[in-house]
């Protein structure tokens, strides 16, 4: 192991999650959970998802962001790095490209690298915070260019009520929200067309665990229809993991051991061998890749030390070595293997 290795073990957050107080100092390390589960190391089973985080920048600035999003953020992917995203979809025999942010409509060769991939035949997914669909009349023509490319629009929406969503996200958020999904809607979306799917994602705005994904979903397509005659897909539920403005808010509201607690406590086996960081690698804004969104955060690359490659850039992206490698892990990923799991795509268990 490098010195630059060494040093990006000792992210700040890392260490804080491991020795903060007597209690986090007490807890089992994620590591001893996975061995007692005969997951230890945790490996790939395929490379199924190629996510790629275009940009920090966004139109709005929540309180939960594990990105640390905001419109103060300057991180873009550049055109030239796309492009080597492009690349290793063409090698790396990806099923799916996960375009997320920050708000990534908000790059400027945004329109440009789903073009690219839609010309592929690929299955595109776009992360919105739906907010930004009816700012400018530059964002508000999206809806339609998703519809013609059948992107699959995955789009965060604290809950189905006015009061929750604005605390959580900001004062107008949910009628902006509200405006969005009618848009999405009277193009087809979550309309029962396969090429049209509209899939909310739902986060506690507390320190507690999502409710079942099947209980909620319900709810939401309930309260949604009735409310306003808007119709989805899926609903995906999502733990808060610890890291970034989250980490902040436990920290502020002293709740941190009491949830780490929590997420040990509800360790689950089925979980940890469906976390996402098995089928998916996600590519930095500047390049770098990562074994998921989260380590991403935390300035945990890719672990290939086993191989003659120092590999840490998409611009050398090599199949073999990815799925020959240990997916890094640390106390963060209890929140991912916690009661039914947690991933992009919802629960796992």
């Amino acid at each position: 192991m490098n010195n630059k290795r060494v040093e990006l073990d000792f992210h700040p957050e890392l260490e804080l999650l491991r020795n903060r107080t007597e209690t986090l100092r007490g807890l089992p390390g994620f590591e001893e959970k996975l061995d007692d589960s005969g997951l230890y190391p945790l490996t790939p089973t395929g490379l199924d998802i190629l996510q790629v985080n275009v940009g920090y920048m966004c139109n709005m600035t929540c309180k939960h962001c594990h990105v640390d999003a905001g419109p103060h953020r300057k991180e873009i992917m550049p055109r030239e790095t796309l492009q080597h995203c492009l690349n290793a979809y063409d090698a790396g025999g990806f099923k799916t490209v996960d375009i997320t942010g920050g708000a990534p409509e908000m790059n400027p060769d945004f329109r440009w690298f789903v073009d690219e991939l839609h010309q592929r035949g690929a299955h595109i997914i776009v992360r919105s915070n739906l907010t930004i669909l009816v700012t400018t009349p530059r964002y508000r023509e999206l809806p339609a260019f998703f519809a013609e490319r059948g992107v699959e629009v995955t789009c965060s929406l604290p809950f189905y009520n006015k009061i929750t969503t604005d605390r959580q996200r900001g004062e107008g958020t949910y009628d902006r929200s509200v405006e969005a999904l009618k848009a999405l809607n009277a193009l087809g979306y979550g309309k029962g067309n396969a090429r049209l799917e509209l899939n909310l994602v739902y986060n506690p705005a507390g320190a507690f665990l999502p409710l079942p994904q099947q209980e909620l979903e319900a709810d939401f397509k309930r309260q949604l229809l009735e409310k306003h005659d808007i119709v989805f897909n899926n609903l995906f539920t999502i733990t808060n993991l610890p890291i970034s403005r989250y980490l902040d808010y436990l920290l502020r509201s002293d709740n941190l051991d009491d949830y780490m607690v929590t997420l040990v406590n509800a360790y689950n086996p089925m979980a940890a061998d469906r976390v996402m960081c098995r089928n998916t690698i996600s590519v930095g804004w500047d390049g770098r890749v990562y074994d998921c969104d989260f380590n991403q955060m935390l300035l945990m690359p890719v672990d290939v030390t086993e191989s003659s490659s120092d590999y840490t850039h998409i611009k050398d992206f090599d199949a073999e070595i990815l799925l020959k490698r240990r997916i890094r892990t640390g106390q963060h990923c209890y929140g991912c293997t916690a009661g039914a799991g947690s991933s992009c795509g919802g629960s796992l268990a």
